[in-house]
């Protein structure tokens, strides 16, 4: 009988072939849109119609059907804002200013809000299907730490991007998506965080009707007025309190 014991063998690594790389697949959903967006765009020359002169040329029309649907127009207002959203095509400001014309200051207001929630929250699962993967497989420690920050005060950072008029819309959709932030966090934070910039556009766009009469244009630069930009800025600060206390509370300990 051998009475010698064998050594434990030690466990043998998986060879790095073996682990499981992101598959490009999941960028179809992603490139899907994008070439979407840009084709349509092109294809339907939806570019005249994001314009002073659409709107004013078009006013009559646009009222008397809505006075016609109220509530056929108002839902797809939002579906229309949801998809140009959705393509990340460069007309939601004029979607804005047309629900402020056709819609009025509050109601134009929760349409387009809603609307550009919707668009978000899609272009927002999209891309956390398509980019998680392959942003945690090339996660270095320092941006594995940003997103351990970024998650533990994800609402506060949020809307500060939200309520910032000075990031791109559809950057503020990707970058949570990429970081792993939870849905139901995104949509509070979109929903409430772009309601200040809604609300001021809104309310260029339901002026419009007496500047169509005297052949006149409003200045989109308004959002950028001291009286206007500075309360919103103030907004912004607020939303950050939360994770100053935090760190506050966490250097006291």
């Amino acid at each position: 009988m051998n009475s010698e014991v064998e050594p434990d063998t030690p466990p043998v690594a998986a060879p790095a072939s073996d682990t499981k790389k992101p598959s490009p697949w999941r960028l179809l959903p992603l490139v899907v849109i994008a070439v979407a967006g840009v084709t349509s765009y092109f294809a339907f020359d939806l570019g005249q119609y994001f314009s002073f002169e659409a709107l004013g040329e078009h006013r009559q029309a646009l009222l008397t059907w809505r006075d016609d649907n109220q509530a056929l127009a108002m839902v797809t207002f939002v579906l229309a804002y949801g998809v140009v959203v959705a393509l990340s095509l460069p007309g939601a400001v004029w979607m804005t200013l047309a629900g402020g014309f056709m819609f009025g200051l509050f109601e134009g207001t929760g349409c387009a809000v809603v609307g550009a929630t919707l668009g978000a929250t899609g272009v927002f699962l999209v891309a956390r299907y398509a980019l998680a993967d392959f942003f945690q497989a090339k996660a270095g420690p320092m941006v594995r730490k940003m997103e351990a920050g970024f998650r533990d005060n994800a609402l506060s950072y949020l809307l500060f991007l939200r309520l910032v008029p000075l990031f791109p819309f559809w950057l503020v959709n990707l970058v949570p998506a990429i970081l792993g932030i939870p849905l139901r966090t995104y949509v509070i934070a979109t929903l409430v965080g772009i309601i200040p910039g809604t609300f001021v556009f809104n309310s260029v766009g339901n002026g419009l009707g007496k500047l169509f009469d005297f052949g006149q244009s409003p200045d989109l630069g308004i959002i950028f007025a001291p009286e206007i930009l500075l309360p919103i800025i103030g907004l912004s600060v607020l939303s950050l309190v939360p994770i100053a206390y935090k760190k506050f509370r966490g250097s006291e300990a």
